[in-house]
């Protein structure tokens, strides 16, 4: 395969800017997916700079890394084979104490829906998987066939926005009373007729998305990754992050404009913010050329902070 086709990066020109990289750096990427953004974060550093790439999903490190092996063995990039949650430590693993810069582009990779083994998507019909580790031991289908009625209320609600979310979850109660739900299809067609028409593919989407990120446990991440990047940055460094839905994108607002998880704002006798991040500029939506060239790019928004 073409690692070009593996995954088209999303907003690569704008979130590489975004680092304002030094060539004598160290950055990390904890997305690495088809390796887009970390091969322009390394064609931009020196031989002093330093990049750190995250991923816990084989498929992706096996796509990655044997282009990567020069810069690899000449030490200028490292592959961390784990979730990002766990920047903190593989970063004192490793004794780097600062950072210049955090780049996370948090969409799922395109390979991911293509490759209908995964799960990840209701257009074929698969096993009930949507690890992105897949030594990992819950599945979407022990989600569906485990969780009770008002814990998949409460995920459809919550990572879903799902207006329908007890009417799924009751449904989904009642037919697994009868047999287990195992497959893609499966579940979509128990679903489909519970949305409306004219939303049943954005809603099926919804759906599958809120199961996808219980089974990998997303937000916990992306709370633990933040909350460490901005401890790690040095002052002047950056975090830029691209997000694809309200729920991810508000806790990167919450945390490049107040500082903390909550969004929870302190202010000076003055009433300025005091936050150890400064937003740098407005959220960056992708054009309309790329979302033509990459339709998943269509949700995306990037966030750019500097450390104070």
């Amino acid at each position: 395969m073409n690692p070009s086709e593996y995954h088209i990066p999303v907003l690569l020109g704008p979130s590489i800017d975004g680092l304002n990289i030094s060539p004598s750096g160290t950055y990390v990427d904890v997305t690495l997916g088809g390796g887009g953004h970390s091969s322009e974060i390394l064609r931009r550093l020196g031989t002093e700079g330093r990049l750190f790439s995250f991923d816990q999903d084989d498929d992706a490190l096996r796509q990655v890394e044997q282009r990567h092996k020069d810069a690899a063995d000449g030490g200028r990039w490292t592959l961390v084979r784990s979730n990002f949650r766990y920047l903190s430590n593989w970063m004192r693993y490793y004794e780097i104490d600062c950072i210049d810069g955090l780049l996370a582009d948090l969409g799922v990779s395109s390979h991911h829906f293509d490759d209908a083994s995964r799960g990840f998507s209701f257009r074929s019909d698969a096993p009930l998987d949507m690890r992105m580790n897949q030594q990992a031991r819950l599945s979407a289908a022990d989600v569906v066939n485990t969780y009770s009625a008002a814990q998949l209320t409460s995920l459809f609600r919550l990572y879903g926005e799902l207006r329908q979310a007890a009417r799924l979850a009751d449904a989904i109660v009642k037919s697994r009373g009868q047999r287990e739900l195992h497959t893609t299809g499966e579940l979509a067609s128990l679903l489909a007729p519970l949305l409306g028409h004219d939303r049943e593919k954005k809603d099926l989407a919804r759906a599958f998305q809120a199961l996808r990120i219980e089974v990998n446990h997303e937000m916990d991440a992306l709370r633990d990754m933040l909350t460490a990047a901005v401890r790690l940055l040095r002052p002047g460094g950056r975090l830029v992050v691209i997000a694809y839905h309200s729920l991810e994108d508000r806790i990167v607002k919450n945390i490049m404009r107040a500082g903390n998880i909550e969004g929870d704002v302190v202010q000076d006798v003055y009433g300025r913010i005091e936050s150890p991040l400064m937003p740098v500029g407005k959220p960056i939506a992708p054009t309309d050329e790329e979302v033509e060239a990459n339709p998943r790019s269509r949700s995306a928004r990037l966030r750019i902070a500097e450390k104070r």
